[in-house]
């Protein structure tokens, strides 16, 4: 997987979080991604849920980093059923571009299994892949809708999460837990206020390379923490800050506006 498409994988992890309430909601989320101070990409989330169905859709250009992160853009989205306090996903779609290359994925779910999937150019299949089986595509959501809370109270519950995501590419396991509360004081940011933090556990399943550094130090890792904040009145609540601790210094990702 190409530094871009991390990127574009990591900030679709980091701040992909729109949750929903009864009444029409159109909301967009704006942030700014970091690496080691530095930034790297800049990101809106926007969010449509009219109570019966949602859509997410999510745009990066990316400044990148020399040789550690390509400059270029990323698109993603998402949409499916919202009823109540719930999503079900029913598509999710990827397109990054970077120094003329460019990277597609297509996936559709029913009933939180995987219908169909499409990744252009193909993965190769090499030995130190683990190979996808068909059970590991039940009980699956799409990268972005997994993130979403909506609805719920803002506290200690809201990190009660376990969810298993389908990519295209690999499938993985997320396990989030209460880390805390604190609150978002800085006027350079886009909220002020309360907010709550959850710590997360990256688990691979398959799909991914046995060799891969990112797969490994993700897994390995035990410094991955969002803060949450609500959005507005609208009942969702979407990350505040990401943060993530790698060898070339903090990824992190802060939310920089918010219209609801």
């Amino acid at each position: 997987m190409t530094q871009l498409r991390f990127a574009a994988f990591a900030a679709l992890a980091l701040f992909a979080s729109l949750p929903a309430s009864a009444a029409p909601v159109e909301a967009r989320a704006s942030y700014i991604l970091t690496l080691g101070g530095i930034n790297i990409a800049s990101m809106d989330v926007d969010l449509r849920d009219d109570d019966t169905s949602y859509s997410l859709d999510l745009s990066a250009n990316v400044a990148g980093m020399g040789a550690i992160v390509a400059s270029g853009t990323a698109k993603a989205s998402a949409s499916g059923v919202s009823r109540g306090g719930k999503l079900a996903a029913r598509a999710f779609s990827l397109q990054t571009r970077a120094r003329g290359d460019s990277f597609d994925v297509a996936v559709t779910f029913a009933g939180g299994d995987v219908g169909t999937f499409k990744v252009e150019p193909p993965i190769i299949d090499n030995y130190d892949r683990v190979p996808l089986e068909r059970s590991h595509l039940s009980g699956v959501s799409d990268f972005l809708s997994a993130f979403v809370f909506k609805g719920g109270t803002f506290d200690a519950s809201l990190c009660a999460r376990k969810v298993g995501i389908f990519t295209g590419v690999e499938r993985f396991n997320l396990a989030m837990a209460f880390a805390g509360t604190d609150e978002a004081t800085s006027p350079r940011t886009g909220y002020q206020g309360p907010v709550v933090l959850c710590s997360l556990d990256y688990i691979p399943v398959s799909g991914h390379f046995t060799t891969s550094e990112i797969t490994n130090y993700l897994a390995d890792s035990d410094r991955i923490i969002i803060w949450y904040a609500p959005l507005g009145p609208t009942g969702y609540f979407i990350p505040y800050r990401v943060l993530l601790g790698t060898n070339m210094g903090d990824l992190s990702m802060v939310l920089t506006g918010m219209r609801f």
